[in-house]
């Protein structure tokens, strides 16, 4: 047989068995969680207009995409993320007026990334989305909901780095910055390359006092008093009221009691254009990564159609249960099947007592054998 039909393509994975049950318990309490929160269910397409994402992201992610056509010519593209999809059908259709909506979703990803990378092309996640509630206390309660998530899952080693995208924009703004120069800069950041994005200023004469101040900002990292040092280094508007939300939001954490899990990081950026103000994103040992992503993203749902403020996470389910393995865990298991076996003779008897445990929530399959008692 061709090896191509015994095989995945790269960067795609079968999942079966216990590995398989675990991440469905697991996304089950997970969801059970946010669903208490008061979030109801949404499901968007598989696959969208590539103009959904085109404005969102940057060229060199824009190449990781999924594209196909239509019979009629369109550009599709499988959606590389749920935000920008959730973001277009509340624009549409569920901002009648300007209560609360609160959204939790969950499916798959998909990016084209390189081999090299040893990432999943196809991710299982699950998020949630809260539209019309710009306060600081949306805010907490997204970052609150992803701790009681991730602890409902078992996990209980884990930080939540906090940022603000205003507080390095503010600084961009002052240096006149432009666009262009911002989004090259901003993606050496995310990767940690600070001499490439110091390279970068330099050669758009970028004045040293801005260039060593953007290089520093991955040194505004730690407890609340990373606060207070980021705040002394700035004068301009935007970036001093990013500190004064981020003290704020950390009083309103301390209600929900989980400030022991959550640490500042000024340097946190997104590659992702659209966040405007908080971002956060969840670490754990064993994973690489972050396992869980979010942050406000005020200016997306406008390009839609109505214009409304928008915070929003998602956990990353792969990465997950990756982390709960690697951390021996333990987890609930799905409980085994009650094997029943049957023979010609008594195999109405077999099916009566299936039924039986069925009908109490057990599970039960049929096992053939010549000579088999009930």
């Amino acid at each position: 047989m061709n090896k191509v039909l015994l095989h995945t393509p790269d960067g795609v994975r079968d999942i079966y068995g216990t590995e398989c049950s675990d991440r469905l318990l697991i996304s089950s309490k997970i969801h059970s969680k946010m669903k208490s929160f008061g979030y109801q269910d949404i499901d968007t397409p598989t696959f969208e207009f590539f103009d959904v994402f085109a404005q969102e992201i940057n060229t060199n992610d824009a190449r990781e995409l999924y594209k196909f056509f239509d019979k009629e010519g369109n550009t599709l593209v499988l959606r590389p993320d749920f935000t920008p999809s959730i973001a277009r059908c509340a624009s549409k259709v569920m901002l009648e007026d300007d209560e609360p909506i609160r959204v939790v979703y969950q499916g798959k990803t998909f990016l084209n990334t390189s081999n090299l990378q040893g990432k999943l092309k196809e991710n299982c996640s699950i998020g949630v989305e809260l539209f019309n509630d710009s306060s600081v206390y949306a805010d907490a309660e997204m970052i609150a909901l992803m701790i009681e998530s991730l602890k409902s899952s078992g996990l209980s080693d884990f930080q939540v780095s906090i940022g603000d995208a205003d507080y390095y924009k503010g600084i961009c703004e002052e240096a006149g910055i432009d666009e262009e120069t911002e989004e090259m800069i901003r993606v050496q950041i995310v990767q940690k390359n600070y001499f490439a994005a110091e390279r970068i200023m330099t050669e758009r004469e970028i004045p040293d006092k801005y260039k060593n101040l953007l290089v520093k900002v991955a040194e505004f990292m730690g407890s609340d008093e990373a606060l207070d040092k980021a705040e002394k280094e700035v004068t301009n508007k935007r970036s001093l009221s990013a500190i004064a939300r981020l003290k704020s939001l950390y009083k309103v954490l301390s209600e929900y009691d989980v400030c022991q899990y959550v640490s500042f990081d000024l340097g946190m950026l997104s590659k992702f254009n659209y966040y405007t103000g908080v971002i956060f994103s969840a670490y754990t040992y064993g994973v690489g990564d972050a396992i869980a992503k979010g942050g406000r993203y005020d200016s997306l749902l406008g390009k839609y159609g109505k214009d409304a403020p928008a915070i929003g996470f998602v956990i990353i389910l792969d990465d997950l249960m990756s982390a709960l393995y690697r951390q021996n865990v333990d987890i609930e298991h799905e409980e085994n099947a009650i094997l029943i076996g049957y023979s010609e003779e008594n195999y109405c008897d077999a099916i009566a007592k299936a039924a039986q445990l069925r009908k109490l929530g057990k599970k039960a399959a049929l096992v053939f054998s010549d000579d088999s008692e009930i």
